[in-house]
């Protein structure tokens, strides 16, 4: 059963990821957490191997698919999310070894998740009412990618909410066209993170066993979702977006809980 609630587990959160620009491991991250087999290193690994092949797969179905990318814009988002997903590994790697307690990581970086998820859900209830940004200065937007990938990096979640909301907030983009860019800057972002890992400490330290079975259901998923993204409207992906939202809130909240109370007890 374990190798296909695996899969399930990929699966569902790319095609969800990739057809309302989430990423999907915004998902896998806290549903991990919850089954509770890996610890925090190996499932900010196994989620960004996941994502980022569900990412390439939506990305090339996108631009077979005539999608259209703002040019220099997402150019310049792409390599500020390149920069940010090496850094964020490193604040990563720092932020484990200085904590030295599985439990009390996880328990942060859930209240972290669920704080962010609190104000990108606020802001995607509200925007109707707030002033719409259309950046153009190369140097912040460089800035924007930066903070998108070091976030990605950094909570293991491919970083698509957030992507999606910034994307949106500064680039007055609507919700299908923030979805497609934002699992383009994922690619870069988990690219760059495992290239880091790759090239540093490798991956032979890690328990990658499932990987066999979450990377088809992330192939799967960024075929399907990028088919449905194509499919639905604006409308339709926003309520898809908010709903997965209010799940993943919840679901950051008790696994923040449980694993404070486990570090107590401790």
């Amino acid at each position: 059963m374990l190798p296909l609630i695996y899969f399930l587990v990929g699966l569902l959160a790319t095609t969800f990821g990739a057809a309302a620009g989430l990423g999907g491991g915004i998902i896998i991250k806290p549903v991990l957490d919850l089954l509770g087999q890996y610890d925090v290193a190996t499932i900010s690994i196994l989620s960004s191997f996941t994502v980022f092949s569900m990412a390439i797969v939506s990305t090339l179905k996108q631009i077979k698919s005539g999608a259209k990318f703002q040019g220099s814009n997402t150019l310049i988002l792409s390599i500020g999310s390149i920069i940010g997903g090496i850094l964020g590994k490193e604040m990563f790697v720092f932020f484990i070894n200085t904590l030295a307690n599985e439990n009390l990581a996880k328990s942060i970086q859930a209240c972290l998740l669920t704080i962010l998820l609190i104000f990108v859900y606020l802001y995607m209830s509200f925007k109707s009412k707030l002033p719409k940004l259309c950046v153009e200065n190369g140097l912040f937007i460089f800035i924007i990618g930066l903070a998108l990938g070091i976030i990605a990096a950094f909570l293991g979640i491919g970083g698509g909410p957030i992507n999606v909301a910034i994307l949106t907030i500064f680039f007055s983009m609507e919700a299908k066209t923030a979805a497609i860019h934002s699992v383009l800057i994922i690619l870069f972002s988990q690219l760059s993170k495992l290239m880091s890992v790759g090239l540093s400490t490798g991956f032979s330290s890690f328990d990658l066993t499932m990987l066999i079975f979450m990377i088809p259901g992330g192939i799967i998923g960024g075929f399907v979702g990028a088919k449905l993204n194509r499919l639905f409207k604006n409308e339709t992906v926003s309520k898809i977006f908010k709903l997965v939202l209010i799940l993943i809130i919840f679901l950051s909240s008790y696994n923040a809980l449980i694993n404070l109370l486990s570090f107590y007890r401790v």
